[in-house]
């Protein structure tokens, strides 16, 4: 199995390599901001300390009188190391953080084109939230 832990900035090469592998963009100024005070930013490694998978997110009292919630911000896993439980075991440590913390609801924002990422969230037990998304197009 894997080991969870908290980020640290050496470890952000491969956190920016493996994301842009997955998303095809590479965006290591992003990955610096993870590393803020009061955001959770974990990782799972192997035995032999590669990187398997990670997980960013944070606690925030969202707009409209929303109350404090965790948000997922980010997860990706190794594909060669995914459906080996690394993405639910990043998850519930995340989840258990933000519990420790006294919030009481995990959100986060997917595409719902994005099958993969929506059946995981699924998995843990997510469904359709209070809020709705609206959007327009500024170009």
């Amino acid at each position: 199995m894997v080991a969870i832990r908290p980020v640290q900035a050496s470890d952000l090469p491969a956190i920016s390599a493996l994301d842009a592998r997955l998303t095809g963009v590479g965006k290591p100024d992003y990955w610096q901001e993870m590393l803020t005070p009061g955001r959770h930013f974990l990782m799972a490694e192997t035995a032999k300390g590669a990187l398997a998978g990670f997980i960013a997110g944070e606690i925030r009292a969202w707009e409209f009188g929303q109350p404090p919630a965790g948000w997922v911000f980010a997860i990706q896993i190794d594909p060669r190391r995914r459906l080996k439980g690394i993405g639910s075991a990043l998850f519930e440590a995340l989840a258990a953080r933000f519990k420790a913390q006294g919030v009481t609801r995990v959100r986060t924002l997917v595409d719902r084109k994005d099958h993969l990422i929506l059946s995981f969230f699924r998995a843990q037990g997510m469904v359709a939230g209070p809020s709705l998304q609206l959007d327009k197009d500024l170009s």
